[in-house]
């Protein structure tokens, strides 16, 4: 659920290349060269805590774009990067290495709020999630921009001016992209009454976004096509309740993973002959009539957590078999 990490290693090349317009960067190849070493790594840097999901989602939802994406690592980063490559690299200018690498991570912060997932990039201070949904993590628009702007290099064109070029129409893309997002929101607030929250998840489709808007005791799950909104679920807002059942759901693991991230669900409390089942599903997203995050545990009679499990599926059969292999 991050800008992919495609897109994240050409924005390492572009950054890298608007590097050129430094004279002193652009006339000194092995200083360019680092420079775009130190580009690439810190356009990836952030994301290592991808390797999370080795451990179990609910480590990886609990921490991902978390502290590797705040205040203290983007300034960490960029001297460990640095750090490395003093080691095992030629003498060089290496103050501009280190501002060019930490360019490289500050803007892999700054771009990655701007999808539905958000970052908690103003931690230590807050560790509210900063999530402006207005891009897809996956932009086809954006990653074509690049691919444009790397096949101008290989063409013979400035590195530096052909970058700087594609990072204004990126920049007026974006301006459209948070006119639209105000178009949609005007659209629904005055389609639905009492309207308290909108979160738009935009999709690859350019013309097609969802939504999930919250009013004082409802929620709804909507989509945008070519300008139309049209409401695909209403759910009434119920508040976890103080029961036993909930109580100990809610200290699973998975459950309280879940929790931390998602900003708007609905839950599900039954009871079967020998076992509870406690589920919650974010609203956000909702893919062929299906919501693909989802929380489950199960219980047993002496409210003890059988199993349980977090994270993103696309049928119910394949969310049984996960229940079923999910350690006791």
């Amino acid at each position: 659920m991050t800008l992919d990490t495609g897109t994240h290693v050409l924005m390492g090349v572009a950054l890298g290349s608007l590097a050129s317009l430094d004279p002193a960067i652009a006339h000194d190849p092995l200083l360019s060269r680092a420079v775009l070493i130190g580009t690439l790594a810190g356009s990836q840097a952030p994301d290592i805590d991808t390797i999370l999901k080795l451990h179990n989602n609910a480590k990886y939802i609990r921490n991902h774009r978390g502290i590797t994406h705040s205040i203290p690592s983007v300034i960490l980063w960029p001297l460990l990067i640095v750090g490395v490559m003093t080691a095992v690299y030629p003498e060089t200018d290496w103050f501009r290495v280190w501002l060019w690498t930490f360019i490289a991570v500050a803007f892999h912060v700054f771009v990655d709020i701007f999808n539905a997932y958000g970052t908690q990039a103003l931690r230590p201070f807050t560790k509210k999630w900063i999530a402006l949904g207005v891009v897809h993590t996956f932009d086809p628009i954006i990653f074509v921009l690049h691919l444009l702007g790397i096949g101008g290099l290989l063409l013979g064109a400035h590195p530096g001016y052909t970058f700087f070029t594609i990072y204004v129409i990126i920049a007026a893309y974006y301006v459209l992209r948070f006119r639209q997002q105000a178009n949609i929101k005007q659209l629904v607030r005055s389609t639905i009454d009492g309207v308290t929250e909108i979160i738009t998840v935009p999709t690859w489709r350019p013309r097609e976004w969802h939504l999930a808007i919250s009013t004082s005791d409802e929620f709804y799950v909507a989509r945008i096509k070519r300008g139309r909104l049209l409401i695909l679920d209403r759910f009434q807002k119920r508040p976890l309740p103080d029961h036993p059942v909930m109580n100990a759901a809610k200290r699973d693991e998975n459950v309280a993973a879940f929790l931390s991230f998602s900003p708007v669900y609905r839950w599900e409390m039954n009871e079967y002959d020998d076992h509870y089942e406690v589920r919650f599903t974010d609203l956000r997203y909702r893919s062929k009539g299906y919501y693909s995050f989802v929380a489950v545990v199960q219980l047993d009679r002496n409210l003890n957590i059988v199993s349980s499990y977090t994270g993103w599926i696309f049928s119910e059969g394949r969310l049984r078999k996960k229940l079923e292999l999910a350690p006791n």
